[in-house]
């Protein structure tokens, strides 16, 4: 039997992280270089939000410039991916499975929350994607579900990535640019009390952080950036060995720290 694949959230930074990305990039490159070649990935992107979960069945889906005022060699990246309808289909397959609706876009491409992490990981783009939307009015809880009716898609040589970022307050992220300082201190607490929660397996707090994580206001003034966190967590079940394999701050607002979430029998990337 093939073993599962870890289960991934990874940062995508602000649309700069393609041009620099440093060592989170590093790190989320290096995370993916000792797996077998996965038969699909499933991308969790904090850009591609619906009201059911949705996903993409495109055969070639197209790289989605999504983002305004930026330098200009930014909007010549491409990432040439294939998809792979027969994924599509198993994807659709598991999430009906758990009891929740779900739905099919003939023609969505890759946004950049998508494309950037994946040209990181999978520079060759030799691995088919398909992309699966979140569902912010839902909150962490219909994240987390989504995540656990995709679990079983890891054993069956699917790779699951969420992409979004720990912290993400766009307007710090404004000013940080305008007028450089220090690291918000929001950024760091929140970030901690994610990575303490995510060793020590408290779902339930994990899943109420909006009440309880301090700074988690600041952090996130909108939820999506953080839910496919809860994906990835969901997917990777309640017994994943957790590891934060990358812990960095961007710009002094963008916490870019990266997990992976091995399965019981599982090893390290």
């Amino acid at each position: 039997m093939t073993p599962a694949l870890p289960v991934f959230f990874v940062p995508h930074g602000s649309p700069g992280f393609a041009l620099r990305p440093g060592a989170a990039g590093a790190a989320m490159a290096t995370a993916v270089g000792g797996l077998p070649l996965p038969r699909a990935i499933v991308i969790v992107s904090a850009h591609w939000d619906t009201p059911v979960p949705t996903v993409g069945f495109a055969e070639r889906p197209h790289t989605i410039h999504d983002f305004q005022g930026f330098p200009e060699e930014l909007y010549a990246l491409d990432y040439p991916a294939t998809g792979c309808r027969e994924a599509s289909r198993e994807i659709v397959k598991a999430i009906a499975a758990a009891a929740l609706p779900v739905q099919e876009d003939p023609g969505r491409g890759l946004d950049h929350g998508a494309w950037i992490p994946l040209r990181l990981m999978f520079p060759e783009a030799n691995v088919p994607v398909v992309p699966v939307s979140i569902q912010s009015a839902g909150g962490p809880q219909q994240a987390w579900r989504l995540g656990q009716a995709l679990a079983p898609l890891a054993a069956q040589g699917f790779l699951i990535i969420g992409s979004g970022n720990v912290t993400h307050n766009l307007r710090d992220y404004q000013l940080a640019a305008r007028q450089a300082g220090q690291t918000r201190a929001y950024v760091r607490a929140f970030s901690e009390w994610i990575a303490d929660r995510l060793a020590s397996h408290d779902i339930a707090a994990l899943l109420a952080y909006r009440q309880q994580a301090p700074g988690a206001v600041q952090a996130h003034p909108s939820e999506e950036h953080l839910l496919p966190l809860f994906v990835s967590l969901g997917a990777g079940g309640e017994r994943a060995r957790v590891q934060r394999f990358h812990a960095g701050i961007d710009d002094y607002v963008i916490a870019m720290d990266a997990y992976s979430f091995f399965p019981p029998s599982g090893g390290t990337a």
